[in-house]
């Protein structure tokens, strides 16, 4: 009886070892769901960057996010600040879809486009935008890169972009289009180096914003608040003139003078939809 029992003990002991092995797995696996997904970077974490407040930080993240909530931005673009205590350099995100970032993504660059501190992290292709156009406009404190979906019809035809109501007025001064084949001749539309983003520069211009053919747009400021709202407004200014158009007549634009006066306002009133903008993307940070 005894041999009898010892076999069948010796049969069910790896039954047993296997059984426990597959339920070690299960709840490794279970515990794996209910954190949540891994990291997708194994990057070098990142320390904040020298000199830099907090709040201008959370500008650029808060800009980059609300602007792709709104669409404008997708899984492409980028928000700039020109770097606070050293004008020579900018910030910038590491290379990464705007919804994405945060403060730890925040890099900081000279104004030839190369990251001060890298650390293995990848960078836009086209941050030449942001690097020639802080060369070029000492008066700029922020950079933003769309591709806005309104704005591309207006950048292949010969329809200019016009400030259609208060909002947006700062296009009453006039929207110049930058045609990358004009001086470079068949590309892969990004700029991605310094000519290109010298030429680009050039054609903004004193202006506030620049369409790109066939690619989007840029917008400028003299602060993150600023060229966030001229690109979330330029956009949606854009939508609004096609509509226009497409019910036929005259369209009754802005002067340059009601643009003038217009933009004045936006200015007094620019914390309003910033604070609205923050409550909307603050408890995406918190998650």
């Amino acid at each position: 009886m005894m041999a009898t029992l010892r076999k069948i003990s010796a049969i069910c002991r790896p039954i047993r070892t296997r059984l426990g092995v597959r339920l070690a797995v299960g709840a490794a696996l279970l515990l794996t769901l209910l954190s949540g997904p891994a990291p997708t970077s194994a990057q070098t974490p990142a320390t904040p960057v020298a000199g830099v407040d907090a709040a201008l930080l959370e500008d650029i993240v808060i800009g980059s996010r609300v602007l792709a909530d709104f669409g404008v931005l997708d899984g492409f673009g980028h928000v700039s600040a020109r770097h606070p205590t050293n004008p020579n350099h900018f910030l910038m995100s590491r290379s990464l879809a705007p919804a994405l970032v945060t403060a730890d993504d925040i890099m900081e660059f000279d104004l030839d486009g190369n990251p001060v501190d890298a650390r293995g992290r990848t960078v836009f292709l086209e941050r030449f935008i942001h690097s020639e156009i802080y060369k070029a406009r000492p008066d700029v404190m922020s950079v933003v890169h769309t591709h806005s979906p309104g704005v591309i019809p207006f950048s292949v035809t010969k329809v200019p972009l016009r400030a259609m109501f208060h909002n947006p007025s700062f296009l009453a001064v006039g929207v110049p289009v930058w045609d990358i084949r004009k001086d470079f001749g068949d590309t892969d539309m990004l700029v991605s180096n310094p000519a290109l983003g010298k030429s680009l520069a050039e054609t903004l211009g004193d202006k506030p914003v620049v369409l790109m053919r066939g690619h989007g747009d840029v917008t400028v400021g003299p602060s993150v608040k600023m060229a966030v709202f001229r690109a979330y407004y330029t956009d949606v200014n854009a939508k609004l003139q096609s509509q226009a158009i497409a019910l036929g007549g005259e369209v009754n634009y802005l002067t340059p003078g009601e643009g003038e006066k217009g933009d004045k306002i936006n200015f007094i009133v620019l914390d309003r939809i910033w604070n609205l903008w923050r409550m909307r993307i603050l408890p995406q940070l918190a998650k």
